[in-house]
């Protein structure tokens, strides 16, 4: 079985906890999130995985990271992982609809399955989920809050 260790992270929209296991990332949530596991694992303050991550966060903040590079580990359903998989090709400062995210699987009439698995996204952020909006443009739910989104998505457009 495999270890979990985890950390917090402290980033200018507040704290938030990383968690990852040897094969890579499993979890990026704002402690106000709903959608965090039930166990995390052991905290360390000391992990070369979780090291690299913090690092890329603070150059995301900061404006020098467009494009993240970790080995991403999340647990879903096969449909889960290609929705997610999806998310990470949206360009920064961009946004997609619900519809468009489906296209990119090639399952158009998959919109509300979709917008299921994107709520369900464990890794905020990295994997891009704030980037997804309504068809009519309108920001929607975010598990890490519409306010968070909104900073996000302004923090990518001044860049």
């Amino acid at each position: 079985m495999k270890k979990f260790f985890y950390t917090t992270y402290t980033s200018p929209l507040g704290v938030m906890t990383l968690q990852v296991n040897d094969d890579g990332m499993l979890g990026a949530w704002f402690e106000t999130q709903t959608t965090q596991p039930e166990s995390l694992g052991e905290y360390v303050e000391d992990h070369y995985l979780l090291n690299h991550i913090t690092t890329q966060l603070d150059e995301y903040f900061s404006g020098q990271r467009r494009v993240f590079d970790i080995p991403l580990a999340a647990n879903g359903t096969e449909f889960q992982k290609k929705v997610w998989h999806a998310l990470t090709t949206i360009p920064y400062g961009q946004t997609w609809s619900y519809q468009d995210l489906a296209h990119a699987i090639d399952n158009p009439k998959a919109v509300r399955a979709v917008g299921l698995a994107n709520g369900k996204n464990p890794i905020s952020i990295v994997v891009p989920c704030h980037r997804v909006i309504g068809k009519n443009g309108k920001l929607t739910g975010y598990a890490g809050g519409v306010e968070r989104k909104a900073k996000l998505l302004e923090l990518e457009k001044t860049r």
